[in-house]
């Protein structure tokens, strides 16, 4: 469902995307990282090599997974809990989002490319999407999935 509405995120002007999917349940972090890995074994079980999803934003280009893990273990549990929650709607979010997101060259790199998509959950609740593309191999990559704390978000 595309949304044509937006909010300030971070002083930017962004519009959403509306999930159908809820955010993993739980209330600690062996508990959304085990709902979490059952979904992704899904996906993992769609491929015989790396696991990646399909993004219509992308021409139905693949988002592979590679740096998500990695991104994700470098954070405390606290900090992984919560973005663990939003893997399933960050996952709906690429495979059918049109919105347009935000997009900025790496100054560091200059064969990299970020995406910032943005979404709303069922319940209201803001998050963001990032995928690091890289322009010499023309691959994308999910990098990361994060709330986003009322304070910044204002409908």
């Amino acid at each position: 469902m595309w949304m044509s509405e937006c909010f300030v995120v971070l002083g930017i002007m962004a519009q959403y995307y509306q999930t159908t999917s809820p955010i993993i349940p739980g209330s600690n972090y062996a508990e959304v990282r085990k709902k979490a890995l059952i979904y992704y074994s899904a996906i993992e079980k769609q491929t015989k090599r790396r696991p990646y999803i399909r993004s219509v934003y992308f021409k139905k280009q693949k988002v592979f997974f590679d740096y998500f893990w990695i991104h994700l273990a470098q954070k405390n549990h606290l900090i992984q809990t919560e973005r663990l929650k939003y893997l399933l709607v960050a996952v709906e979010l690429l495979k059918y989002s049109h919105v347009q997101p935000e997009i900025k060259n790496n100054p560091n790199k200059k064969n990299e490319r970020f995406y910032r998509f943005f979404g709303i959950t069922k319940s209201r609740q803001f998050f963001g999407v990032q995928i690091k593309e890289n322009l010499t191999h023309e691959r994308k990559f999910l990098m990361s999935v994060f709330p986003i704390k009322k304070s910044s978000a204002n409908l």
